[in-house]
């Protein structure tokens, strides 16, 4: 049986009292088993981006149960989270945040400093493809070579799994499946589980398993069993 990276179970989140409540998760069962490419897929407002957080620590759901390896979250104490985060999750979002004041390796290296078992810099800009961007600042590098440095910084600390929010949003096609490739690297060499959320129904075709999300709830669960790279992905 396929170990499981999280197991979510009666998953709900409501923002707000009363009648001015907005319900963004509704009650969501879920297992993403270890080792995947998972795409959330959905329109803007659907869930998907809200149970990203909550899966990574960045947020709390309402109630029921999210269980990461035998821990449920929903239980850890404030500090507990932050070690969760920091041992185990990396974080890539649409727009990069990169301190501009920072070379690549620097940027890198804000997170290797606090990693128990960190790579070195050099090696996770390599990973990406940026063996001879590791000096440039974010300013001297295009938008596709900035996401990858987030995503560098990201796997530096050899997280067990990495979460995306919408990575190419902000990219054009070729620069999109550069990513996507980048993004495939570390799952295939790090064996991370990768987590994508995106509404571009395309990129769907690169993952192990779809989970298609509608009003804050579950429609469906693909399991893809003949997968496609980025390079053959309708952009």
């Amino acid at each position: 049986m396929t170990a499981l990276a999280y197991r979510t179970k009666g998953l709900t989140k409501v923002y707000g009292e009363g009648r001015s409540a907005v319900h963004a998760l509704r009650g969501v069962d879920l297992d993403i088993p270890q080792g995947e490419i998972v795409v959330l897929l959905g329109p803007s407002g659907s869930g998907k981006s809200t149970l990203l957080n909550i899966i990574g620590g960045l947020d709390r759901g309402s109630a029921g149960e999210v269980v990461f390896q035998d821990q449920n979250l929903a239980e850890m104490s404030d500090r507990q989270l932050t070690l969760y985060r920091r041992n185990h999750v990396g974080f890539v979002f649409q727009f990069y945040n990169l301190m501009p004041s920072l070379t690549a390796r620097e940027n890198v290296e804000l997170v290797t400093e606090i990693a128990r078992d960190p790579m070195e810099p050099d090696a996770a800009l390599a990973l990406v493809g940026l063996r001879e961007r590791v000096d440039h600042f974010p300013a001297q590098l295009s938008g596709g070579e900035q996401q990858r440095v987030a995503i560098a910084r990201a796997v530096a600390k050899r997280p067990t799994v990495l979460f995306c929010d919408e990575p190419t949003g902000a990219l054009d096609s070729k620069t999109g499946r550069a990513v996507l490739n980048v993004l495939k690297d570390v799952n295939e060499k790090l064996g991370a589980t990768v987590l994508i959320v995106t509404h571009a129904a395309s990129q769907a075709a690169m993952a192990d398993r779809v989970i298609h999300f509608a009003d804050g709830a579950i429609r469906e669960v693909v399991v893809n069993t003949s997968k496609l790279t980025p390079e053959e992905i309708d952009w």
